[in-house]
């Protein structure tokens, strides 16, 4: 059987036997992988840098489904965000959205591409000291660019139910619109509704799916950290209508917020 090159990220790993790992690697080119990773748990082992939250390149062969790392080589190890609980947890709960949006291996393209930057962005939350709602709006960002390259975007447009654009009007506090996550958004404060957001929340909520995190003119985020909580519960509440079940790690990354938590 030839051996192949695969160049990845990877998104979890648990033990195979004594001392093997087995390793689910997002590639670009093949979707999610599983792989052994044979001897990876042995002191000293060459394939021991076979970790979650690093991108490897991998040289594996064999037969069968489940084929076997020879070789690795680390292009980089997005270890650091375990410095800081919040970075952490934004990152678990992206990787578990990939997880959910990419189950077999049909490659979903531009998703590994999106899910390193927002893990690069965590780092440099890390490196210089951000604010820890940094973490939190690229959590929520992050989730919103990857439901839409998983074909699970959030209908941001237009309201649900009549079909007028969803324009919020920035400064009337009284304007109100409602997250039906089996619908979408729609105009109105709608008994029974999930959730319901005000004007400067949509608003702030339109601009997520660009490239950039919304920011004043001064550089600072824009949006205080309680806005960004509502708008991650928003994210957990479609998450969990449309993929069965909401992100653990949000949880986690929700509780770093709760009163009585220091701000960093």
């Amino acid at each position: 059987m030839p051996e192949q090159l695969l160049e990845g990220l990877v998104m979890s790993c648990r033990p195979l036997g004594e001392n093997d790992r087995l390793l689910t690697l997002l590639s670009e080119a093949e979707g999610m992988v599983r792989l052994a990773v044979p001897g990876a748990r042995r002191p000293r082992s060459s394939l021991a840098a076979a970790l979650p939250l690093t991108l490897l390149r991998l040289q594996v062969g064999g037969r069968g489904d489940l084929k076997r790392v020879r070789q690795l080589e680390v292009l980089h190890s997005h270890g650091a965000l375990g410095e800081r609980l919040e970075t952490l947890a934004a990152a678990q709960g992206l990787v578990e959205l990939g997880l959910a949006l990419v189950p077999g291996e049909d490659p979903v393209p531009g998703l590994l591409a999106d899910l390193l930057l927002q893990l690069i962005r965590l780092e440099t939350v890390v490196r210089e000291r951000q604010e820890r709602a940094e973490a939190l709006a690229i959590a929520v960002q992050g989730s919103v660019h990857l439901l839409a390259l998983g074909g699970l975007a959030l209908p941001l447009q237009s309201c649900a139910r009549s079909g007028e654009a969803l324009q919020p009007p920035v400064g009337h506090w009284d304007w109100r619109c409602s997250l039906l996550p089996q619908e979408g958004l729609v105009i109105g404060a709608i008994p029974g509704a999930r959730l319901v957001l005000n004007a400067s929340e949509l608003a702030l909520l339109q601009r997520l799916p660009r490239a950039g995190t919304p920011r004043r003119r001064d550089g600072d985020l824009l949006g205080p950290e309680q806005v960004w909580l509502h708008l991650l519960e928003l994210i957990e509440a479609w998450w969990g209508e449309h993929l069965g079940r909401r992100p653990r790690a949000f949880r986690l990354l929700r509780a770093g917020f709760e009163p009585g938590e220091p701000a960093r």
